[in-house]
């Protein structure tokens, strides 16, 4: 049998080192958070931790994105994993030391200005496959398709991350957890940089104008990042909401592992996007499913059982894994060329950043306040996504990009993402973490 040409152009290999790859990240946000919690003692220092790792990469995510772009991916994400794992080690040896707290945070912040981008990576090395193999025509059935399957894995990586952690916090310790993050870290972002599909990080600059940061950051993207926000603090508030409820019946443990339920439905509903028709544009997907987000996360704070809480996780993850698709869509189509990795990591850093500010501030709701009050945030962090959402419905189709940028977007995304609307992560993980 022949093989699909994007397959053809990476090797069958790419996807499981590339999947891998993304893994650890996912498992940090709720590896600190339970490292810190376990350590110290305290859910608000927790979250704040946690919050601290998402600030990180917020802020140096971006320019790892545009180093990529610049001097291309393999030396980034070299540089990258064995400065993360060191972090992540130096955060393990502070957390179970006697030292102050604020030295704990400051580790935290190493630990996300450092972490590796793959997942914008690896949707700009798929996107650079799909504009070679493909001809214009044929290509946007084939990166909806891309962009479904990365989001997914994106969707799988950030749900079942935190149950990794939560099952090896079991078995072992939350340190044994964190410490397995770094080593996979070590292992598999290097593999993902060695592979030949690296070449492709940097060569949409040979024929362009490069793009600074700030140039990337038009309206188009901003607004796709502020819907990758709000579904980062859907994902941060739910999660730790979930974790207080849970640790009032002595069972904070198990957090990441009922949290898996949440994938069930992202993953399904992701995947399902690459047959949605192309009628079903992408401002449409984005309202339907934020709405549907919107409902399922109000519904997660009227339950009282373990079992409700599982069904309203799979609704919420009914929602959230179109929703997630649609705006790394959105933002892929809207990236300037020359900067498609810069764009797609604005992207990812804003559901790490959303994940971990509403993990803070979650945390010290449910400290301050209990477990109820603290499972209301998700039903309004889900109205960001959908008050972002409308917003979008009402931009121009090519608002904040020139006509010259939309016409380098097409040579860069082929003439695929620029008909459709868009699909993706967040992340998720950043992240979901």
């Amino acid at each position: 049998m022949k093989k699909p040409q994007v397959v053809s152009a990476t090797g069958w290999a790419y996807f499981p080192i590339a999947f891998a790859a993304r893994f650890p990240y996912a498992m940090l946000v709720v590896g600190v958070l339970t490292l810190v919690v376990s350590q110290r003692e305290s859910v608000a220092l927790g979250g704040l931790n946690s919050a601290a790792v998402g600030i990180g990469t917020a802020l140096c995510g971006p320019l790892l994105g545009y180093a990529a772009d610049r001097f291309g991916q393999r030396l980034t994400l070299l540089t990258a994993s064995v400065l993360n794992s060191a972090a992540i080690i130096i955060l393990v040896c502070v957390v179970t030391s006697t030292l102050p707290d604020w030295a704990v945070l400051v580790s935290a912040f190493a630990v996300g200005a450092t972490a590796p981008q793959v997942a914008p990576m690896s949707r700009t090395r798929l996107v650079h496959a799909v504009t070679r193999e493909y001809s214009p025509s044929q290509s946007f059935r084939v990166l909806n398709t891309v962009m479904a399957y990365e989001s997914a894995v994106d969707e799988v990586v950030f749900v079942f991350g935190p149950v990794a952690v939560g099952v090896l916090a079991v078995a072992f310790s939350p340190v044994v957890a964190v410490v397995s993050a770094a080593l996979l870290t070590l292992v598999f972002v290097a593999a993902f940089a060695l592979h030949h599909t690296a070449r492709t990080g940097g060569e949409q600059n040979e024929s362009h104008e490069r793009v600074s940061v700030r140039g990337v950051f038009t309206p188009g993207i901003a607004v796709a990042a502020l819907g990758a926000l709000g579904i980062g603090l859907v994902f941060g508030s739910t999660l730790t909401s979930l974790t207080a409820f849970l640790d009032t019946t002595g069972s904070a443990d198990l957090a990441g592992v009922i949290y898996g339920c949440l994938g069930v439905g992202s993953t399904i509903l992701a995947l399902s996007v690459s047959v949605f028709p192309d009628s079903f544009a992408l401002a449409q997907r984005w309202l339907c499913f934020g709405g549907v987000m919107v409902v399922a996360a109000f519904a997660f704070s009227a339950t009282g059982t373990v079992t409700l809480l599982c069904v309203t996780l799979v609704l919420i993850g009914v929602g959230i894994g179109p929703t997630l698709v649609t705006v790394y869509s959105i933002g892929s189509k809207r990236a300037p060329a020359g900067a498609t990795a810069t764009a797609l990591t604005i992207l990812g850093s804003g559901v790490v950043l959303g994940q971990s500010l509403a993990s803070a501030f979650t945390g010290s709701v449910a400290e301050n306040f209990g477990a109820e009050t603290a499972m209301l945030i998700p039903g309004f962090s889900a109205l960001v996504v959908l008050i972002t959402a409308i917003w979008n419905s009402r931009m121009p189709e090519t608002s904040g990009v020139s006509e010259t940028e939309r016409e380098a977007v097409g040579e860069v995304v082929g003439e695929v993402v620029g008909e459709a609307d868009e699909a993706h992560a967040s992340a998720r993980a950043d992240v979901l973490s």
